[in-house]
């Protein structure tokens, strides 16, 4: 570990505020800005696709991928974000684990809100089984509110009776919007990317007038876990969304679930994309790689 790496990390994620209101549209490309900054490996090729009736980015590796496949759900609060801005993240896994994912273009907030996006990463995930492709090789993944897909498209797949995939990857998920947890008020300030009042705001665009004490909104604090896949949550201290993942992994072990919480000290939000600038992330991704790679060998053996 690196303090000096980590403090500067800090001092960067810390950009001036805006003034005054953001719009959508400002909302949009500060996040793709950021995000074009993040690191991607040279060792993939991307192609433009379709999944279950939604834009898909399709990356592999330079060699061609081996049998499995990641689907996975980008960050942004489900308001902002694409496959585009979770490349870093995507490119990572795909070069360290040799498998091909997607990545899935789901409609976005306020434009759409809630549960327009669950309906369509549930739509991209029938769509891989409808192809033929073995649930015991697709993984999800996802980071922030992606994180939060992967865990409540697991829901929505088993509550509708299909079968779970391999295992579940979450980057420091959103996975509380009641906002109940103590991390929100103990890593204020502390965390330097978001206030409460930030998820505040775009949490009201995606689920509007809806309760958000029901598990496809708050799987942290109301969803039943039973019959789950294995689960790698990682997240950082520094995050006000600490206690989305330490509560879910409490629910997924109170269910008999395998899950491993994966805490790392004194890192930001979606620290694993910051390769290059942070050797927790790196570590990270290699952690996060062997895990969907023992997972989906594990199925394969079943």
């Amino acid at each position: 570990m690196s303090k000096e790496q980590r403090v500067r990390v800090d001092a960067m994620m810390r950009q001036p505020r805006h003034e005054g209101p953001v719009t959508i549209e400002e909302l949009r490309a500060g996040f793709r800005a950021l995000m074009a900054r993040m690191k991607v490996p040279d060792a993939i090729r991307t192609e433009p696709t379709e999944l279950g009736g939604r834009p898909a980015l399709r990356v592999e590796p330079d060699e061609g991928p081996r049998a499995g496949t990641i689907l996975y759900f980008h960050g942004g609060a489900w308001v902002f974000g694409s496959p585009e801005t979770a490349l870093s993240l995507t490119g990572h896994l795909v070069t360290k684990t040799g498998f091909g994912a997607y990545s899935v273009d789901y409609r976005l907030a306020p434009e759409h809100p809630f549960p327009a996006a669950i309906e369509d990463t549930l739509n991209a995930y029938r769509a891989l089984l409808d192809r033929g492709e073995d649930p015991a090789a697709i993984v999800f993944a996802g980071d922030s509110a992606g994180g939060g897909l992967a865990v409540t498209t697991c829901l929505a797949a088993r509550d509708a009776g299909l079968p779970m995939p391999a295992a579940l990857l979450a980057f420091s998920a959103g996975l509380d919007a009641t906002r109940s947890g103590q991390s929100m008020d103990s890593k204020a300030g502390i965390d330097p990317v978001f206030t409460r009042a930030d998820f505040e705001r775009t949490s009201a665009m995606y689920f509007g007038d809806t309760d958000p004490h029901q598990p496809l909104l708050s799987p942290a604090v109301h969803a039943d876990l039973t019959g789950f896949p294995p689960m790698l949550l990682q997240v950082g201290t520094n995050e006000l969304l600490l206690d989305d993942s330490t509560r879910l992994a409490a629910r997924a072990r109170e269910a008999g679930v395998d899950v491993v919480l994966d805490v790392t000290a004194d890192v930001p939000h979606v620290f694993q994309a910051l390769v290059g600038e942070l050797d927790e992330a790196e570590e990270a991704l290699d952690r996060a790689a062997l895990f969907l790679a023992q997972r989906i060998r594990a199925g394969a053996r079943a």
